[in-house]
């Protein structure tokens, strides 16, 4: 998936911990659900809680966001139409989509652990290090 909100298998608490670290209402990403196999959540800051939504993939690559019984259903043909959409006040959500929290792109990950790697041998006297099977 090429969305760059899009952050794959991230757990609950991360999400909360990247959804309320500014304070700001509205901030916004997508994850892989935990206990819904092939379901999508959005979830969304609002007045320092999260909010999820699951979306679920339909037939023919559409998406339909759950919904309360009586509410009307709205298929949408891409993600990106989805998030569009809810982009726009009084759409149905608690707070309408503002900020969307980007993933930490795969190359800055690397680099950060190889910082970390530099910070941790930089300073042996040894040129060898003991590796534990």
């Amino acid at each position: 998936m090429d969305l760059p909100y899009y952050h794959g298998p991230l757990n609950k608490k991360d999400c909360e911990t990247l959804l309320l670290r500014d304070g700001v209402d509205g901030n916004f990403l997508l994850r892989d659900s935990e206990s819904v196999p092939g379901a999508l959540c959005l979830c969304v800051s609002f007045k320092n809680l999260v909010y999820t939504y699951r979306i679920f993939k339909k037939k023919h690559g559409c998406y339909e966001m759950q919904t309360v019984e009586d509410a009307p259903k709205q298929i949408f043909p891409s993600l990106k139409e989805l998030i569009s959409e809810y982009e726009k006040p009084n759409q149905g959500l608690v707070v309408h989509l503002l900020k969307p929290i980007m993933k930490m792109s795969m190359c800055l990950g690397w680099r950060r652990a190889r910082i970390k790697l530099n910070e941790i041998y930089e300073n042996s006297d040894n040129d060898y290090v003991t590796v534990l099977p």
